[in-house]
């Protein structure tokens, strides 16, 4: 049980995190993929690479630290962390791995003067708090889609029935249920974990769902990175006709019923949520502006399809913006980043509209303030990382 005194001791840990807290979360991921090796598949290697997980986690840690005594004020983080682990399969077990990797990294990082063992107690008390918060969550999850029509809980095999290529980079892949039955529905927006054996080792990934369900197959469409395990080994060694086994769909990033004109954005690999968004959005009447940047014409995926859904429905709107001009590919609307001025001209006159934006997380960023400026609702203003969240200033 948390105790008042143990509220305090967190809050007051509040600079220390402030301060330090990313050293230290980067000294935990460290401990814990050492120490113990089989939650490795848990956790993308590019990700403690870039600093991305070790700042996410430091952020989480902080902003629990402040709202220890009101976990209500958490909702949407604690919304996106569940998701996140439904989808890679984070169980009761692996919880007290986090919580002695954790409070070992305090007493090592913080040292004996700092992390007494009245604050290490208090921390190992606040932790149980959260981690019983997120195991009863995840379970009633879990549970949800195991019982739903054509759910399944942990993995379920399935076979590779198409593989396509959609530009230089991103290729789809069509995957249906190696046993033939129903499969769970899904929102526009959310993905699937996919789990593989590469040289007999565990990896786990989540992959957005790039088109509505139907034809009882998921698709997902998944951009070669030059050093992605995964990415490559799904370009290159998975054949039609191979097996490769998923968990249910889960995500909190959907598209939201409504009458307001949609405005998707995205940039890169970050239009696969938002082909299913627009699919689903096209069976309404409401308009739609479509607006994707990518490098160039050579790595833009989709464009005919997407242009073939503009002749039939005349609500929607579509744009693109390449960065350069490959001098092959059809000519883009413009060339250069997407500016101010260029969005403003893009966007609905009328600026009450729901926006959705995916990309790089400087795209993001710059997409945020434009949106921000050009009068939309920051209420209104939604997106996603494909990694570990961050803050967009």
């Amino acid at each position: 049980m948390l105790t008042a005194s143990d509220r305090a001791i967190v809050k007051a840990t509040v600079p220390l995190l402030e301060s330090g807290g990313e050293t230290l979360t980067t000294h935990f991921y460290k401990k814990m993929l050492d120490e113990y090796p089989q939650v490795r598949p848990l956790f993308n290697p590019a990700h403690q690479a870039s600093g991305d997980q070790p700042r996410a986690l430091a952020n989480g840690l902080l902003m629990y630290a402040r709202h220890i005594d009101e976990l209500e004020q958490l909702g949407g983080l604690l919304t996106k962390i569940i998701n996140k682990h439904v989808a890679l399969q984070i169980l009761p077990e692996h919880y007290p791995i986090v919580g002695r990797c954790l409070l070992s990294a305090i007493r090592e990082v913080l040292g004996d003067a700092v992390a007494t063992e009245e604050v290490l107690q208090a921390w190992g008390r606040a932790y149980q708090q959260l981690a019983d918060v997120l195991i009863g969550a995840e379970h009633a999850i879990y549970e949800e889609k195991a019982q739903a029509p054509g759910g399944w809980r942990g993995t379920r095999e399935f076979t590779l029935a198409a593989k396509v290529a959609e530009s230089s980079e991103i290729t789809s892949f069509y995957l249906r249920p190696a046993d033939g039955g129903q499969l769970l529905d899904f929102a526009p927006g959310q993905y699937i974990g996919v789990q593989l054996q590469i040289a007999d080792e565990d990896v786990r990934r989540n992959y957005s769902l790039s088109a509505v369900a139907g034809n009882n197959q998921y698709r997902i469409s998944v951009k070669r990175e030059p050093r992605g395990k995964v990415s490559n080994y799904l370009h290159d060694h998975l054949q039609v006709g191979d097996s490769l086994h998923l968990f249910p769909p889960s995500g909190e990033f959907t598209l939201t019923a409504s009458d307001k004109p949609l405005v998707l954005i995205s940039g890169g690999v970050g239009i696969t949520p938002t082909l299913a968004m627009l699919e689903a959005a096209l069976t309404t009447s409401r308009p739609v502006h479509f607006i994707h940047c990518a490098r160039n014409g050579s790595v833009h995926a989709f464009r005919d399809w997407v242009g073939g859904l503009a002749v039939r429905y005349p609500q929607l709107k579509r744009f693109y913006c390449y960065a350069e001009d490959d001098g092959v590919s059809p000519a883009a609307d413009a060339l250069g980043l997407l500016d101010q001025s260029r969005l403003e001209h893009w966007l609905p006159e009328e600026r009450n509209v729901d926006a959705y934006f995916l990309g790089p997380k400087a795209f993001m960023k710059v997409i945020k303030r434009q949106l921000k400026i050009a009068g939309v609702p920051e209420k209104q203003s939604r997106y996603e990382f494909f990694g570990p969240a961050c803050e967009l200033e």
